[in-house]
């Protein structure tokens, strides 16, 4: 296939069901951790197909750092234990690549081992006419060699905008992906636009929510942690991984300007904390696990997502506006469209003065009723909602393709 929806002649929807006993083979970033849309998406098509899931390929070349090594290390552990089933119908494969992207004869390389592992796994746990379904921009080489019905390119990124990749060799890929595509889901409309002037099958769906999970923030049974339960209040919270796009110097000044306020951040460290590290009424909490977050949201007056204003920022749709929405939270976050979609659940400030007034304006709307408002607006993004909106799309898709009346 070398144009947009020109794959291959897919069998009409009456004889194959689109996604019911499919084959998906999903490339994704590593499995584990706490759950993305990729995972979430995935458990529940996984409930009616098999799944193989990829661990990530990678998009960037090691460097000579500690960390990078310790990565390789673990990614060879993991090859070396082969493919498992982690959950039903949910196999995940560790390939072992060069990791040199960008690099014509080491992508040609791994084109051609992946090709080749990944057919043999299809055939071991009984996997055909897969859809491939990819979250990465980097398997374009890929394309045409698993016997694929369908590819799906599900772009929830601006990729190429990551600290540390190439980034034209990220967008040349990305473009050539999008251009070969069977179908592109994004989850911003400004990533929609982007990559609809390259593809014409391409659709905006948003980010969904385990409203179910992070709901349980709202029962007065669940026990606030201890290493919140008796900091000053209020307290200002935020979940998440602490990268480079997590504006410290932000949350430094606030944190500053209100010494009786307490600034809580939950989450894996991947970059320098120093802005913040020493401040006494800044709580560095660490990972914890995803069970336990409705409980820190319930120890929580408010909900933040500071992110610097970015090309990768500008274009994000953040899984924790939702997840914060859900356990009853107003939210103050820094401009980004996808989030002003939910105002007046949230509030934009851009800077610390305006964060302060709009942290102050947020606290002043906690109260039973509201959270339960916040919470119910949120029944209608589940994660459920989401992939049937997915599927609807597929199957126009292959409507339109088979000349089938949609």
């Amino acid at each position: 296939m070398t144009t947009a929806g020109t794959h291959a002649a897919l069998r009409p929807p009456e004889e194959q069901p689109v996604l019911e006993g499919a084959s998906i083979i999903c490339f994704a970033h590593d499995w584990g951790g706490d759950p993305t849309s990729k995972t979430h998406i995935m458990r529940i098509l996984a409930r009616r197909n098999r799944v193989l899931w990829v661990n990530s390929i990678g998009m960037r070349r090691p460097a000579a750092s500690g960390r990078d090594l310790r990565r390789i290390l673990d990614k060879l552990a993991k090859g070396l234990r082969g493919c498992r089933e982690v959950e039903p119908n949910i196999f995940v494969a560790n390939p072992l690549v060069v990791p040199l992207p960008g690099w014509g004869l080491a992508d040609r390389i791994n084109a051609v081992i992946l090709a080749a592992t990944l057919r043999r796994l299809c055939r071991q746990h009984a996997l055909q006419d897969p859809i491939l379904w990819s979250f990465l921009p980097n398997v374009g080489r890929l394309l045409g060699r698993l016997k694929e019905r369908l590819v799906i390119y599900h772009c929830v990124d601006e990729y190429s905008a990551f600290s540390g990749v190439s980034r034209e060799t990220i967008a040349r890929m990305e473009r050539d992906l999008v251009r070969r595509a069977d179908l592109v889901l994004t989850s911003s409309e400004s990533l929609c636009a982007d990559r609809r002037a390259i593809n014409p099958n391409t659709r905006f769906v948003t980010h969904g929510v385990d409203v179910g999970h992070f709901a349980r923030a709202l029962h007065a049974g669940l026990e606030t942690p201890a290493d919140l339960r008796d900091l000053p209040r209020p307290v200002i919270g935020f979940f998440g991984l602490l990268a480079d796009w997590v504006d410290l110097d932000l949350v430094r000044a606030i944190a500053l300007a209100r010494p009786r306020w307490s600034f809580v951040l939950v989450g894996k460290q991947a970059t320098g904390v120093g802005a913040v590290r020493g401040l006494p009424n800044v709580h560095l909490l660490g990972q914890k696990p995803y069970g336990l977050l409705p409980a820190y949201c319930r120890g929580f007056d408010v909900g933040i997502i500071p992110f610097r204003t970015s090309d990768l920022t500008l274009r994000a749709n953040p899984l924790k506006l939702r997840e914060y929405l859900a356990a009853g939270l107003p939210v103050v976050s820094t401009p980004m469209p996808e989030v002003a979609r939910y105002r007046p659940f949230v509030h934009l400030a851009d800077g610390a003065t305006d964060f302060i007034r709009a942290l102050t304006t947020a606290l002043g709307e906690r109260s039973p009723d509201l959270d339960r408002t916040r919470a119910l607006a949120m029944e209608s993004e589940s994660w459920e909602t989401r992939v049937a909106e997915i599927e609807r799309h597929i199957s126009r898709g292959q409507d339109a393709m088979s000349g089938s009346p949609s």
